[in-house]
């Protein structure tokens, strides 16, 4: 819930009521905290220019750890949620991919994420993961479900994929990349930016209520 400072009464009456900007968490892992990239670069510098290019009076905080799985967002998610924060992005999952971690530990990490922020009245914007196709039909059907069940079981907002802007052409797709073939470049981040904004907008909405 978005938090105002009310200003001190006077005698005379009181001063005018001063909002504060609102603050949102966006905690994830390389992806979220710019990996190779210019700090002004990264995902969530790009968000809070492009959120406040519209209009939106937020400060985003960069809570992405690189390497970081759900379990290690689960771990620190307590003191993340700070009591300024009003509102939270979760980005988490692709690094349980690279390590083909069990779906369950995911889900159960991101439920202990997704628990936590609703205890704490926190908005929360879910971002997904959708698994390869080289783990087997069986778990990457059983991974790709989790993001979906979770935002619709804490009604949370949700953005299906981080990388879906970057189209489905593998030539577009490496031209929006850095060089490992993981991380997008400057470009692939304002385009991906551009695709989840609105869903940023919506998330400070919920926050400011």
């Amino acid at each position: 819930m978005r938090k105002v400072l009310f200003g001190l009464m006077l005698g005379v009456g009181a001063v005018p009521v001063a909002a504060e900007p609102v603050v949102i968490a966006a905690l994830g892992d390389s992806l979220t905290q710019g990996y190779g990239l210019p700090v002004d670069d990264g995902f969530v510098p790009q968000l809070q220019n492009w959120a406040r290019a519209k209009g939106a009076d937020v400060t985003l905080i960069n809570a992405g750890v690189s390497g970081d799985t759900s379990a290690g967002g689960a771990a620190r998610i307590g003191w993340t949620l700070t009591p300024e924060v009003d509102g939270l992005i979760v980005t988490l999952g692709g690094n349980d991919l690279l390590r083909g971690l069990a779906p369950d530990m995911t889900r159960r990490n991101l439920t202990e994420i997704l628990n936590t922020a609703q205890s704490a009245g926190v908005a929360v914007l879910l971002i997904g993961m959708q698994a390869p196709g080289n783990y087997g039909v069986e778990y990457k059907t059983t991974f790709d479900a989790i993001y979906p069940d979770l935002a619709d079981q804490f009604d949370t907002l949700y953005v299906p994929s981080f990388f879906s802007a970057l189209g489905e052409d593998p030539a577009s797709f490496v031209a929006l990349m850095q060089g490992d073939g993981i991380h997008p470049n400057a470009e692939g981040v304002s385009r991906i930016v551009e695709a989840i904004g609105p869903a940023v907008l919506e998330l400070i909405e919920r926050a400011e209520n």
